[in-house]
């Protein structure tokens, strides 16, 4: 579950920055079906990714393109490969990737046999788990930190929103 709460965060010469001591990693929202150009950025603690990032468009209901990260380089190397594959799940750390699943259809399915799939996915959850100490099944916990019906705290490509209040957080 989401909570809100208020936290002070680590600032680097005037940007936001995770602070992995607290487990408190940027999480970015990017709008992928329009070019409207709209990215949802926030913060999220209890990842507990230590390095990398993890990004999919498999984000519950919209579907666009989420990623956490411990870097902002990570994180971008995440996103630019979700669009090199036309969609998918991705593991990455050290400015490279590690381990993805594609999913050209929609961002949604791979018109690979289930075989290949399970072989690739298996792969992406050891190349995930190697990033930190993370919660069973990280990639299906980033795709409902999307979802804005859920509380109490979600991120869209609008930005912020809460949920018990039904609005988005300026």
């Amino acid at each position: 579950a989401t909570k809100k709460r208020m936290e002070k965060v680590k600032v680097v010469d005037g940007m936001i920055v995770p602070d992995l001591e607290k487990d408190i990693l940027k999480l970015v929202v990017v709008e992928r079906h329009k070019a409207s150009g709209n990215i949802g950025l926030g913060l999220v603690n209890g990842f507990g990714l230590k390095q990398g990032a993890l990004a999919s468009s498999v984000a519950h209901d919209s579907h666009n393109i989420i990623a956490v990260g411990a870097n902002d380089f990570d994180i971008l190397k995440a996103i630019e490969e979700i669009e090199r594959l036309q969609g998918g799940l991705v593991a990455c750390a050290n400015h490279k990737v590690l381990a993805s699943l594609p999913l050209p259809v929609a961002g949604l399915l791979s018109p690979e046999p289930l075989e290949m799939v399970v072989a690739q996915f298996e792969k992406l959850e050891k190349a995930a788990a190697s990033l930190g100490n993370l919660p069973p099944a990280p990639f299906s916990i980033l795709s409902f930190l999307a979802l804005p019906v859920i509380p109490e705290l979600r991120l869209t490509d609008l930005g912020l929103v809460d949920v018990v209040a039904f609005k988005l957080i300026k």
